[in-house]
């Protein structure tokens, strides 16, 4: 059965707790029919639960840390990793800092709150802000890793999350021997507001037991490089300036027209705010109906009353009403692993509360380790021998993850015949066909991609890039394009805008590349397809996948890995793998698409000059297309595994046996032709790049000026090999 139409658009704004498990449960249940999409910054978000036994030590930065990008490809979401700036109510439509706009018939925003000082002199330059908290995780292990014998701290709010901050500071600095100074400051009389007496005395003790001197009744003038200036002229020496002082709302949503209270939206029993169409949770709301304290507590157990009445406003359904709890069991920890519980007034502490806390914070970040594998649809008990094979044991790949092997195209292009015109100079075989019109060349090519990710924007700006990179690649100027797109069956609303998002996406690739896009066609069928047929003109002569010469310096210019990170993203593996680099898979896909985002149009005419021959590495991996180069010259090469550069993440997703469905079919094209190497670099050398790099053969006499020149463009250019004479091989050393 083909998939249903989609019909109607859930957004959500932040990626915060409660929409993270918003996401967690409609993965379980989706609702047929919905578009649901997830904005956020960046592809991981923290817990906040667990940051200060991250401060502390206690905890790796990816414990505490949801990945975005994975969830949302279990929940059928789409990611977009950008910032939301505005609600255009009026249009329904969301703004994006990037000047995107994206539709939605229901929004619900759970962006949190900030801790910055923007009133103070040099905080933005020199402060660190406790939330959001991803960026202060990361600053803080930056200076640690750099902080000398005796570091100055400087915390700003002697609130619960001041001290619990200050005291995990001070315990992870100690533990690494260093002497640390750390001051912490609060403007009011008196720390430690809206707690009990009891717990009071217990973290007040706790700092002096930590050596951190408290000031009250003081605000801060200044920030410096190195100090904190007061406003009663005081002067404190501080290594490192941490705001935690108080919950400050976005600034951005007073624009948006909803009500609000002291900047936080205001939403009633059901969640929705002053428009029923937005709905707000978690710390940027503010509960008229129950007003409480700014705390994650409430952000989870809002999460499924958001849920059903997210579903109910697109579907026609009853609201949910969410009372909050009077109060909430807190949880501080105290630097090393103990804790002081209060609750009702009451207080207590121990190293079991801080193992009871340490479980509460496990069982939460439990949701998001591991997913429960979705069944796929059963093969009829009857059916045909080699269907089971034929389907595999892992999703097909996107990209260029989902061409045809080399074999099976070059079998099915055999019986092609030979231009028939003379005007068409070349046919099957190179990057582009290279026409003569009136005197003047032309080359023209045709490319899509099946789609990888579900954001339509995104996969019209990489079909835009990978097409243009065979015209790029023969060295000419893009001069225009035809579009070629299937659209998943949609109600006609999403369907136009669906469209209008792949057509403005690229529409600016081609119109950096000084392009024009004259038209194309559409259909619709069951997933998203983008492809371009692309012209260019050529100023001299093209460059060819032939002309190598014995010598010659092989150079690329992008990474490799695409294939395998896409796979790894597709298949939902990352529970199963080792990660290497202190990165999350969400953060490897990002640092993948990243890269492949970079149109190769600056590095081409930078080498069309230099290059004998010159192509760009996409679905055959870089050793199916430097055989291209190679055979019809009955030339050699010799590479350096050690020098092929590799995107972050790649190899070792590579090591643990993470390949792109194409990967086998490259491998078996050519692989007999590679002499030496073993391991997972070797493995990437098959690999199929989507908008892949540029590979280029360079007179060794020239090379040190083209890696010059790219260098000063703020382009790569590694060199990985040398062409060498017959008979024809790839020897790795």
């Amino acid at each position: 059965m083909p998939p249903l139409p989609l019909t109607r658009d859930i957004v959500l704004i932040g990626g915060g707790h409660a929409h993270a498990l918003v996401l967690r449960m409609w993965g379980m249940s989706p609702l047929a029919g919905a578009r649901i999409t997830v904005i956020n910054p960046g592809p991981v978000a923290p817990y906040t639960g667990m940051l200060p036994g991250a401060i502390a030590g206690h905890y790796t930065r990816d414990a505490m840390m949801i990945d975005l990008v994975r969830l949302a490809r279990f929940a059928g979401a789409r990611v977009i990793l950008d910032r939301a700036c505005d609600i255009d109510r009026a249009a329904g439509q969301v703004v994006l800092t990037s000047g995107r706009r994206l539709r939605y018939d229901v929004a619900s925003i759970d962006i949190g709150i900030a801790s910055d000082l923007p009133e103070v002199p040099g905080y933005a330059a020199h402060g660190v802000a406790a939330k959001p908290l991803g960026a202060y995780a990361a600053r803080w292990e930056a200076f640690v890793a750099e902080a000398g014998a005796e570091p100055a701290l400087t915390i700003v709010g002697a609130g619960v999350g001041g001290v619990e901050l200050a005291l995990a500071s001070a315990h992870r600095l100690r533990g690494l021997g260093k002497t640390a100074r750390i001051t912490l400051l609060d403007r009011g009389a008196e720390a430690l507001q809206g707690v009990s007496a009891g717990t009071r005395r217990t973290l007040l003790a706790a700092l002096r037991d930590h050596g951190v001197t408290l000031i009250t009744g003081v605000s801060v003038a200044e920030v410096m490089a190195d100090a904190v200036v007061l406003t009663d002229g005081k002067q404190l020496p501080s290594d490192f300036t941490l705001s935690v002082a108080g919950a400050r709302p976005q600034d951005w949503l007073a624009q948006t027209g909803l009500a609000l209270t002291n900047g936080f939206v205001d939403v009633g029993p059901t969640l929705q705010s002053s428009d029923p169409a937005v709905f707000a949770v978690g710390d940027c709301a503010h509960m008229t109906h129950a007003p409480r304290p700014k705390a994650g507590v409430f952000a989870v157990r809002q999460a499924p009353f958001l849920l059903h009445n997210l579903r109910a406003a697109v579907s026609g359904g009853a609201m949910r009403r969410y009372s909050p709890q009077r109060d909430y069991l807190k949880l501080v920890s105290v630097g090393g692993k103990m804790a002081v519980a209060d609750k009702f007034g009451l207080r207590s502490g121990g190293g079991w509360l801080w193992a009871l806390k340490d479980r509460i914070d496990a069982k939460f970040m439990a949701k998001f380790s591991a997913y429960p594998a979705m069944a796929r649809p059963a093969l009829p008990q009857v059916h045909t021998l080699g269907l089971r094979e034929a389907l595999g044991d892992k999703p097909m790949c996107g990209g260029c993850g989902a061409k045809v092997g080399a074999g099976a195209l070059r079998a099915a292009l055999a019986g092609v015949p030979a231009p028939l015109r003379a005007d068409v100079l070349t046919g099957p075989g190179d990057d582009a066909a290279l026409l003569r019109i009136g005197g003047a060349d032309q080359v023209i090519t045709t490319d899509h991609l099946r789609a990888f990710a579900d954001d339509p924007a995104l996969m019209g700006r990489l079909a835009a890039v990978h097409a243009l990179g065979d015209v790029w690649a023969m060295g000419a100027d893009p001069q225009a394009a035809l579009a070629q797109i299937t659209l998943p069956r949609l109600s006609d609303t999403l369907q136009a805008d669906m469209l209008a998002e792949v057509m403005q996406a690229a529409g600016a690739v081609f119109r950096a590349a000084g392009a024009d896009v004259v038209g194309g066609h559409s259909s619709v069928g069951d997933e998203l397809t983008v492809g371009f047929t692309v012209t260019g003109l050529l100023a001299g002569a093209a460059r060819t996948k032939s002309g190598a010469r014995a010598g010659d310096a092989i150079v690329l210019t992008k990474p490799l890995g695409s294939g395998v990170i896409l796979a790894a993203e597709m298949a939902l593996v990352q529970a199963d793998l080792e990660l290497t680099g202190g990165l999350m898979l969400g953060e490897i896909w990002a640092g993948c698409i990243a890269s492949m985002v970079r149109p190769l149009g600056p590095a081409a005419a930078l080498l069309r000059g230099r290059a004998n021959a010159m192509t760009d590495v996409t679905g055959f991996g870089l050793a199916g297309h430097l055989w291209e180069m190679l055979e019809p010259d009955g030339l050699a090469a010799t590479l350096s595994l050690a020098d092929v550069p590799l995107l972050p993440g790649a190899e070792g997703l590579a090591a643990q046996g993470v390949a792109s469905t194409l990967a086998p079919a490259n491998r078996a094209a050519v692989g007999w032709q590679v002499d030496g190497g073993a391991g997972p670099r070797l493995d990437l050398l098959f690999d199929p790049q989507t908008c892949g790099g540029v590979l280029v053969c360079v007179p060794a006499d020239q090379v040190e000026a083209v890696l010059a020149e790219m260098a000063q463009a703020g382009e790569l250019a590694v060199v990985i090999g040398q062409v060498t004479a017959g008979p024809g091989r790839i020897v790795l050393r």
